[in-house]
């Protein structure tokens, strides 16, 4: 049996503090497992930026992003980071598959975009997955409560799983839409597939010789066309 190809995701979101650093390691991990490796994710929290200045580390995590194979955009919170903002709306440009995940139930909507600005919304090549974590984790808080023996033992011992269980669920739900939006067609027309790789290379006013940044974009082009991605 062939084995089926390896995807490399970027993972957006908030990261400035340890419960988001934590989170999104668990879950990276979780969808790791949950896709038996194909969907490998790619953290900007893990990305070396010591010593570098605030447009080199933009820089990087964009020129990171490009040459991603998917994209999985975290839109939790009371309103959106907006660098993952930004990052979506690059990935976009270059026509990544892209996920958004809302774990948040606060202004939770079923309806597509309803749980965030509808200006991040109804973009072509993108899933949606809303759950409410809080929901999932007192479901499984309750249901690790009830089948403990001793109810002496520290609240800890099953918080935690009844949190990896919740992640679980999510990683679940996220593998499943990257894989159905690796299936959809591209948008981006094959005729204007170099002019749009050329203009990401110039558009964000990436730092370093124009000639060197257009053949690095043109090299990510090419992989993607050689993948079916483009």
């Amino acid at each position: 049996m062939k084995k089926k190809p390896s995807y490399a995701v970027y993972f957006a979101g908030e990261l400035f503090s340890a419960k988001h650093l934590i989170g999104n390691a668990y879950l990276a991990e979780a969808i790791f497992e949950k896709s038996h490796g194909r969907f490998q994710c790619v953290l900007p929290q893990n990305i070396e930026h010591r010593s570098l200045s605030a447009q080199s580390v933009r820089d990087r995590n964009l020129r990171t992003l490009a040459a991603c194979d998917l994209a999985l955009f975290n839109f939790d919170g009371p309103e959106l980071d907006a660098g993952t903002v930004v990052e979506f709306m690059f990935a976009k440009f270059a026509d990544i598959p892209a996920v958004l995940i809302r774990s948040d139930p606060r202004r939770r909507s079923p309806a597509p975009g309803g749980s965030w600005n509808l200006m991040c919304s109804f973009y072509p090549r993108t899933e949606h997955v809303i759950l409410d974590s809080l929901g999932l984790y007192r479901k499984f808080a309750q249901q690790r409560r009830l089948r403990l023996v001793d109810m002496h033992l520290l609240a800890g011992q099953h918080s935690s799983a009844a949190a990896q269980a919740a992640c679980e669920v999510i990683a679940a739900h996220a593998v499943r839409a990257l894989d159905r939006v690796l299936r959809e067609e591209p948008v981006m027309p094959k005729y204007v597939r170099a002019e749009v790789y050329n203009w990401l290379a110039l558009l964000p006013g990436l730092r370093g010789p124009a000639k060197k940044l257009r053949k690095e974009l043109e090299q990510i082009l090419e992989r993607k066309v050689d993948r079916d991605l483009l």
